[in-house]
């Protein structure tokens, strides 16, 4: 059996539920109707947040703290298929709780390994965002990154930033952490129109890019090795490779 949900955390909460009380023994776990004809059942999962909320305060009540975080951050990890492997794990948790550390299970070990994936993920951007000044003195940083970070970002830099207002834009998922004085927190971005920058930030990414290229040592160019240390995917916003 193929099951369809439309990708959100609480629908992912609403399949639980029905795969629980259902009995349903699914092979595969999605977010939209396959091109191609199957022969395995399919079985679309309605979004309920009567559901969802129940499933979700029966994890909060059976599931170690540790426990419920992994599953609230492998949900961050949109770009992998963990769908079926979370389900089981949500059971076993509810069968036997103990069982959440054992790695002997192929999902506890997997969702482990995603998690820490997850996280050099995160540990990597923390140095390589880059940070624009805008005309009313707000930080601005645009990201493209393999899962959806943008909230643990935000956090990392709250610690930093003091009282400094900045956003941290993720493109691809239309989503923004904001930190201004009247709010603080993540919001979708349904259109986005490319802000203009201070003066003063023009003038410091020109000599930053010019001091860039002063101490580079064309003789010694390893390009390999350069990638090794800042791979293409981080650089995409990094005012040095512009």
């Amino acid at each position: 059996m193929i099951l369809i949900y439309d990708k959100t955390f609480e629908g992912f909460l609403s399949l639980v539920y029905d795969v629980y009380y259902e009995n349903l023994h699914p092979t595969k776990i999605i977010n939209q109707k396959p091109d191609t004809l199957l022969l395995e059942e399919i079985k679309e999962i309605k979004t309920y947040e009567e559901k969802s909320l129940k499933v979700l305060e029966a994890i909060k009540n059976k599931f170690p703290k540790k426990c419920f975080e992994l599953i609230l951050n492998i949900f961050m990890c949109d770009t992998k298929e963990f769908e079926l492997y979370l389900l089981k794990y949500i059971i076993l948790g509810f069968k036997n709780n103990k069982e959440l550390f054992n790695i002997n299970n192929p999902e506890v070990f997997f969702l482990q390994n995603l998690e820490k994936e997850l996280f050099r993920h995160l540990h990597k951007m923390t140095g390589f965002t880059r940070f624009e000044e805008l005309e009313d003195g707000t930080l601005y940083a645009k990201i493209e990154t393999k899962f959806n970070i943008v909230y643990f970002l935000g956090k990392h830099f709250y610690k930093r930033l003091n009282n400094q207002k900045y956003i941290i834009h993720d493109i691809n998922r239309k989503l923004a952490f904001i930190k201004s004085s009247e709010y603080l927190g993540v919001q979708n971005i349904a259109y986005f129109e490319e802000p203009k920058l201070s003066q003063d930030e023009k003038k410091f990414k020109k000599l930053w890019t010019t001091f860039f290229e002063a101490v580079s040592i064309e003789t010694r160019e390893n390009k390999k090795c350069q990638q090794n240390f800042v791979p293409l995917l981080y650089r995409t916003y990094m005012t040095e490779f512009l």
